[in-house]
């Protein structure tokens, strides 16, 4: 299948790595030059404008960092959204917002386009192993098309809806309970050092008593073990808690642990840490505040 692919950064790259070694050819495009090309290197074709790596395309992936560089690739010069032809598949795997999504829902169903949202759960390193989890929504005729592209990246693909926002949605909440596990475990691991406990130790118990999860391990390993180069920031984290407050109130919806969760990534930004790694700079941030 031919496949244009928009947006090869650290999640984007190994995606479509995944999909060259299934057999599908791609013409790859990226926002900062030299992103592509490792995939060059593979075969894949050059593209120099969005609307370029459509052309013949089958299916064209966008794996864009926000709503900022959705709104610039797609509705810009040389967008991809006036480039699209009625037979091609728009796969939207990067996290936006509900209300970019509904607009990407009435734009592609105006031009008759056929769209679905794929966003993906996991980490840099799970997309090079092919094991990310992917949310889709769309028309059932569009999302078993969309199905074995996703395959080849994914461990497990769950349909959220027949809207591409829902998907979007879900994304959001996702990523809201990740910060909210960061941020339970970063006190908890303040609590524990402030007894005299290891707080690795501290985790294995808990965790192997009551959670039992990978996903909690992983990310305290993140947490008490910073990687020299964050694969997400603080400065993500904060977007995405704060398109998940938008949203809520998109439809008159409170939720206060969302506000405070909200406030502690300003005041992390505000010391000086959204660059950091997100489990550890939220934990560095929760121990610099308990132990002044």
């Amino acid at each position: 299948m031919r496949i244009g692919f928009l947006g090869t950064g650290s999640m984007g790259l190994p995606m479509a790595q995944h999909l060259i070694s299934a057999g599908h050819e791609l013409a790859v495009w990226n926002r900062s030059e030299g992103r592509t090309d490792p995939l060059l290197r593979e075969g894949a074709i050059a593209a120099g404008t969005p609307a370029e790596a459509e052309l013949g395309a089958d299916a064209v992936f966008t794996m864009l960092y926000d709503d900022y560089a959705y709104e610039e690739v797609l509705f810009g010069a040389h967008g991809l959204i006036d480039a699209l032809s009625l037979g091609t598949l728009h796969i939207a795997c990067g996290t936006i917002s509900v209300a970019l999504s509904e607009r990407l829902e009435r734009e592609h169903d105006q031009r008759g386009i056929p769209f679905v949202a794929a966003p993906v759960f996991g980490r840099p390193n799970v997309a090079q192993a092919g094991k990310l989890w992917t949310a889709v929504a769309g028309s059932p005729e569009n999302v078993e098309r969309a199905r074995p592209l996703l395959e080849t990246f994914s461990r497990g693909i769950t349909v959220v809806g027949m809207r591409p926002s829902q998907a979007h949605a879900v994304k959001l909440g996702g990523n809201f309970l990740i910060s909210a596990m960061i941020h339970s475990l970063s006190e908890a691991f303040t609590f524990a050092g402030a007894q005299g406990i290891d707080p690795a130790t501290f985790f294995e118990t808990v965790n192997g008593a009551l959670f039992q999860s990978p996903f909690y391990a992983a990310y305290a390993s993140v947490m008490l073990n910073p990687p020299e180069n964050p694969e997400a920031t603080v400065l993500l984290g904060l977007k995405d808690v704060s398109l998940f407050r938008e949203a809520a109130a998109a439809r008159g919806t409170k939720l206060g642990f969302a506000d405070m969760l909200y406030d502690i990534f300003q005041q992390a930004m505000r010391e000086g840490h959204g660059n950091d790694d997100w489990a550890a700079g939220q934990y560095n941030m929760v121990r610099k505040r308990s132990n002044p």
